[in-house]
């Protein structure tokens, strides 16, 4: 099983992360915001990575600690529970519809992290999240994992609906990403033979 834990405590958060990359979906998260537990439970159901997260954050200052710390961890475990990466599919790409968006996302676990965001949003909350707050999630989780992630909104007009569909496709394409492919068997999937965060793999 793939698997791992994370606990991590600072002066401003503490969190014990748990994930299955080969799970059924399923989630238990409380962070505090309930718009961001809400994302973060779309993540797991889509992308068949069980996650529990736990945190207790500063929310007295503001949401930014809980919101880095929460993609931070959950980052975190995801590399622990890959390992070496051999066998993955590496790469992901999903396009999410949800009502009048349409959202793209492509992806590389390749050790070298990166983003590139291209959607804006024309509120400045969603339930009580700060959606500014949004981009810096994949931000932080694109550089825990080490992921070239590029996310797209293609049009839309509805927030909820931007936002909910790049949660959606990152999960798909995630699911990809993890998955074992059983014709690679226990290859890594690189020319040089090496693909971690920092390993600068092709």
């Amino acid at each position: 099983m793939r698997t791992a834990r994370i606990a991590r405590k600072t002066q401003e958060t503490d969190i014990a992360v748990e994930v299955n990359l080969d799970g059924t979906g399923a989630y238990q998260v409380s962070t505090g915001i309930g718009f961001l537990d809400h994302m973060i439970e779309q993540f797991s159901r889509h992308s068949l990575i069980d996650i529990t997260c736990q945190i207790s954050g500063d929310l007295h200052v503001d949401q930014h600690h809980t919101t880095e710390d929460s993609a931070i961890a959950i980052g975190e475990a995801i590399v622990a529970a890959l390992g070496n990466k051999a066998g993955i599919g590496r790469y992901g790409t999903a396009y999410s519809p949800m009502d009048e968006a349409l959202c793209r996302v492509a992806l590389d676990i390749s050790g070298r992290p990166w983003l590139v965001w291209k959607a804006e949003f024309t509120q400045p909350r969603l339930g009580e999240m700060d959606t500014e707050l949004f981009q810096h999630w994949f931000h932080s989780i694109a550089q825990a994992v080490g992921i070239t992630l590029h996310i797209e909104l293609l049009y839309g007009q509805n927030n909820h609906h931007i936002i909910e569909g790049i949660f959606k496709g990152f999960a798909r394409a995630m699911r990809q990403a993890v998955e074992l492919d059983p014709r690679k068997g226990e290859a890594i999937p690189s020319t040089k033979g090496l693909l971690g965060k920092g390993s600068l793999g092709d």
